[in-house]
């Protein structure tokens, strides 16, 4: 059984910084790109934020993310790890864990994880 199981969140002034980390199990993790997903309180959909190819490392950010997020994954523990500097209160969003098996065309989410930004 495929699980995604986040961790991290929590209460941070704006300026602060949060670690979250994504941690995989029920499937070869190291053959797949992730990514992190967010819900902002009041949107209908949730945005993408950031994700990490296989091999080479290649990341991509959302434009309102770059310079301040950095992902990162470590195939040895089966986990990508998201961090959050300098973080403003529109960054306030549930924050999930996300990957696409595409020849079975299957999304996988993560039960994601609360950050909170005050102003």
């Amino acid at each position: 059984e495929v699980q995604l199981v986040e961790s991290g969140g929590g209460l941070v002034q704006a300026g602060g910084s949060l670690r979250l980390s994504c941690v995989a199990s029920g499937f070869t993790f190291d053959r797949y790109p992730i990514g992190w997903f967010r819900q902002v309180p009041g949107k209908e959909r949730r945005e993408g934020v950031s994700c990490i190819s296989i091999s080479d490392g290649r990341s991509d950010y959302a434009d309102f993310v770059k310079g301040r997020f950095t992902i990162s994954r470590d195939d040895a523990k089966n986990t990508v790890l998201l961090q959050m500097d300098s973080l403003k209160p529109e960054d306030t969003a549930v924050y999930y864990c996300y990957f696409h098996k595409v020849l079975i065309n299957r999304h996988y989410w993560g039960q994601g994880t609360q950050v909170t930004v005050s102003s």
